[in-house]
C-alpha cells in the first residue's frame, strides 16, 4: 500500500501523464488516455508499492502500456497501420494559447524521429522523467538512454535548423522554453544571442 493517497498522486502527476500523451497523440486523445491511465491506477492502487518504484514512474509505465494498446487498437481499426507510424504531431491543430506538449515546430520535427526516439523524448520532456527513471521504465541501460536522447536532441536541432522559420518561432517565444520541453534542449543551444 502506498504511503500517499491516490488524490495526492493524481494532483502531483496529472500534468506529467498528460504531457507524455500530448507528445504522442492529439489533445483530445491525450485527455482520454490520461483519464484511462488514472482509472487503471486507481484499480491497482492497493497493490502499488512505492518502496519499489516512484509513483510518477509507475503512472508513466501504465500510460506507456496504455499508449501501446491504443496504437494496436487504432491499427486494427485502420487496417494494420504500423505502430511506429502513429502521429506524434497531432498537436499541431491544438489552439490553446499554452498547450502542454511541444510547440508546433517541435511536433513537426518529432514526426521525423523514430518511434523509440519519440517515446524517450516524450518520457523525458512530456513525462518529466529523469534518465535513470526512463532506463528503469523501458529496460534500457542508462548509458543507452542517455545516448539515444542525445542523438534524438541533435536530430531535432538539425530538423529545426533546416527550417529557419520554425527555429525563429521557437527561439523567440516570449516566455522561452520550459524546462519540461525539448525546446529547452534545442533552442537554448541554437538560439541567436540577443543584442
Amino acid at each position: 500500500m502506498p504511503s500517499l493517497n491516490f488524490e495526492t498522486a493524481y494532483d502531483e502527476h496529472l500534468w506529467r501523464v498528460f504531457g507524455f500523451f500530448a507528445y504522442r497523440v492529439g489533445p483530445s486523445e491525450a485527455e482520454d488516455l490520461t483519464q484511462q491511465t488514472f482509472e487503471r491506477a486507481l484499480r491497482a492502487w492497493r497493490r502499488f508499492d512505492d518502496q519499489r518504484s516512484p509513483v510518477g514512474a509507475w503512472l508513466l509505465a501504465i500510460a506507456r502500456n496504455l499508449l501501446i494498446d491504443h496504437y494496436r487498437a487504432s491499427a486494427s481499426r485502420q487496417g494494420n497501420v504500423p505502430i511506429d507510424e502513429a502521429p506524434a504531431g497531432a498537436l499541431l491543430a491544438y489552439t490553446d494559447p499554452a498547450p502542454p506538449g511541444p510547440e508546433p515546430a517541435i511536433a513537426a520535427a518529432l514526426d521525423k524521429l523514430s518511434d523509440r526516439d519519440r517515446e524517450l523524448i516524450a518520457l523525458r520532456y512530456g513525462g518529466d522523467l529523469t534518465t535513470p527513471e526512463i532506463a528503469a521504465l523501458t529496460g534500457l541501460a542508462l548509458a543507452n538512454v542517455q545516448q539515444i536522447l542525445s542523438r534524438a536532441q541533435r536530430r531535432l536541432r538539425s530538423e529545426l535548423e533546416a527550417n529557419p522559420t520554425a527555429m525563429s518561432s521557437v527561439a523567440c517565444q516570449p516566455s522561452g522554453p520550459t524546462p519540461a520541453s525539448p525546446s529547452a534542449a534545442t533552442a537554448s543551444s541554437s538560439a541567436p544571442d540577443k543584442p
